[in-house]
Formats: structure tokens, C-alpha cells, sequence
């Protein structure tokens, strides 16, 4: 069965009720009605009042194709194909229509929608209530003719929009809120004036054993060694490396008074003698 349907589903039904032999399932399936329906059109009880539509004159349906159903009762009757081929609607909606009783309402949905998401971008707001950019912008001036007496009232109860229409435009708006803002962080990082969020909110992490710990936010110069305590093997190893220094070095040598005066006392002797 072909997706397509009859232009006048319930006319077609009556016509072919009244004039053809077809089955109830066979005229429901043709003209997307429910059996019970088609069968309440048989007996008088529903569209009463309808003038039938003769399918084959408006080239819905041929003399062959209602013969064929009629002696097989499981053949799904088929339109027939168009000589024009129509083109398909187009899925871009056009700017929303407000009714005249409701047009003065617009003001205070605008406000509304500026007070309470203001994260909306103008486009949107005039896609939800149907409104001008240049309104959006004196109300949100406060310069529009009627500003003091403005009062925000929600768009979906004033019925200018629906709650999805609402729900669906909030929620596009806060995507292009978070892309921005990573954006901007991504771009922050590249010129290193922010540091990446993993890095300042990881934990800090545990000092070596025997490492010491510097104040966040200190750097120690270069050319400085690390101080730190000297572990009970170390100063162990530096006094033995300091008394084997002391016993290494050579016997200090006479001063030279000490050999004038012992060079003194051998001549004097020697004259003695």
C-alpha cells in the first residue's frame, strides 16, 4: 500500500461504500480510517451529510484497479500515480501568527522571556512570540512607548507559544552557552592566562618520603641546592669522611724562629767546646 491518501479520505469512503462491493478493511486501508468507521458510514451513522467523491473521476483510483479488489479480497487497493507531480512542502516554518486579541500580550512576553532567560538571542525571542527586532530592543532600552506599564507574564499561559516550543529554544540556547564558554577557555589555555580545570582542581599530591615541602606558589632559585634533613646514615658517613681528612695530613713543620734559635744554640756550643 502506498503512503499516500485520497484528498477527501471520508468522501472517497462514502462514494465507495455506496457504489463499489469492496470489503470494510479494504475502503478503511485505501483511505486511512478505522474499520469500525468505515462500517458506521455503512450504516448511516457517520458522515452524514458528506456528498461521496468519486475516485476515478479525480484520478485517484481506475475502473481496473476497484474490479481487481473487488474479486480478490486481500488486494490492497493502490492510488493511482499523479500526471503532475506536486512539490514537497517545504519544512521551513514561516513567522508565527498571533491572533489580533493576543498581539498586545506580545509586550509583556517579551519582557518576560528577557527577565527570566535572558540567554535567548533575539531571533529566538521573535520566533516564540512572533514579535519585530526593533520591539525587542525598545523593551529591552526600556524606550518602548508603553514601558511603564508593562508587566512580564509567561508566553505559554498569555498562549502565544507552546511549553515545548519554550522548552526546545531554552535548551538550544544553553548548547550555544556551554560551546561558548569552552570556547573561550580552549582559547584562554592557548594564550596561558588560565590554567586548565583538571590541573587546578586536582588534588595536590603526597610528597616523596624524605622530600621537603614548599609552600604552594614558591619556586626555588636556580643555583640553590634543595635543603632538606640529613638522615642518621648520612651524618654518619660525613663524620667518619671528616676525621679521615684530619688524619691524612702531614705533620705541621717547624717555624723559622724555631730554627734560627736551634741553629743559635749548636754554634755556641761548638765555640764552647
Amino acid at each position: 500500500m502506498s503512503d499516500r491518501k485520497p484528498l477527501m479520505p471520508k468522501a472517497t469512503a462514502v462514494w465507495l461504500v455506496e457504489n463499489t462491493s469492496l470489503s470494510f478493511e479494504q475502503i478503511a486501508e485505501f483511505c486511512g480510517l478505522h474499520v469500525l468507521e468505515v462500517k458506521g458510514i455503512a450504516d448511516g451513522d457517520v458522515a452524514q451529510g458528506i456528498k461521496g467523491l468519486d475516485p476515478v473521476t479525480s484520478n485517484q483510483l481506475t475502473r481496473d484497479e476497484i474490479e481487481a479488489a473487488e474479486k480478490d479480497p486481500s488486494h490492497p487497493l493502490k492510488l493511482a500515480e499523479p500526471k503532475v507531480v506536486m512539490p514537497e512542502a517545504s519544512s521551513k516554518r514561516g513567522p508565527r501568527y498571533t491572533p489580533v486579541s493576543r498581539r498586545h500580550d506580545r509586550p509583556n512576553a517579551v519582557l518576560w522571556l528577557l527577565r527570566n532567560h535572558p540567554e535567548l538571542k533575539t531571533s529566538q525571542i521573535m520566533r516564540l512570540v512572533g514579535t519585530t527586532k526593533p520591539t525587542i530592543a525598545q523593551i529591552k532600552d526600556r524606550t518602548h512607548w508603553n514601558s511603564p506599564n508593562l508587566v512580564p507574564q509567561d508566553p505559554v499561559t498569555l498562549g502565544l507559544c507552546s511549553q515545548t516550543d519554550l522548552d526546545n529554544e531554552v535548551k538550544k540556547a544553553a548548547r550555544r552557552v556551554e560551546r561558548e564558554r569552552r570556547e573561550a577557555q580552549k582559547e584562554a589555555i592557548k594564550a596561558g592566562t588560565l590554567l586548565p580545570t583538571e590541573e587546578t582542581t586536582a588534588p595536590p599530591a603526597a610528597p616523596a618520603e624524605g622530600a621537603s615541602v614548599r609552600p604552594a606558589g614558591m619556586v626555588k632559585p636556580k643555583g640553590v641546592p634543595d635543603e632538606r634533613g640529613e638522615t642518621p646514615a648520612e651524618e654518619e658517613a660525613r663524620v667518619f669522611a671528616k676525621l679521615k681528612e684530619l688524619k691524612s695530613e702531614p705533620e705541621s713543620e717547624p717555624d723559622d724562629e724555631d730554627v734560627t734559635e736551634s741553629a743559635g744554640e749548636e754554634g755556641g756550643e761548638a765555640k764552647g767546646g
